[in-house]
């Protein structure tokens, strides 16, 4: 769910009424993980492109690639208000994953390292796609 939607149980029982959900992928990623990956970032703000210290800092510290203008860190990456930011969020998904936990769709996946999560992700979504009835009317080719 994080960064994306639902964020609240509020916005996870409204889009509940508008879809039927039968998949909701929940990712557990270690709090350190979490605050070491956002306070390496910095973004260029006109462009929004974004640069990470640890593994793509820009060829110049502190300065865009493309344009050379300064980058910036917005205050919420920044690790005084990064830990409440988190507990925050924490607070927040307990219930849209309650919630999604006892409808029996969640799936959670733990790990730092996206292409060691990735494989087990796809395996579940190429699962599900195959176990999807057909649609009773296929669109007619031309």
């Amino acid at each position: 769910m994080c960064p994306g939607f639902p964020r609240t149980l509020a916005q996870a029982q409204a889009l509940n009424n508008l879809y039927q959900m039968d998949l909701v992928i929940n990712l557990n990623i270690p709090y350190e993980t979490l605050k070491e990956r956002l306070s390496d970032r910095w973004i260029h703000p006109a462009s929004g492109r974004v640069y990470n210290m640890g593994f793509n800092p820009p060829q110049v510290q502190g300065k865009d690639d493309v344009t050379g203008e300064p980058l910036i860190q917005h205050d919420g990456d920044k690790p005084e208000a990064l830990m409440a930011r988190l507990r925050h969020y924490k607070e927040l998904a307990k219930p849209v994953i309650d919630l999604y936990k006892s409808q029996g769709i969640l799936h959670s996946f733990s790990g730092t390292e996206t292409d060691r999560i990735w494989p087990y992700i796809n395996s579940l979504l190429s699962t599900k796609m195959h176990t999807q009835p057909s649609d009773p009317h296929p669109t007619q080719m031309a």
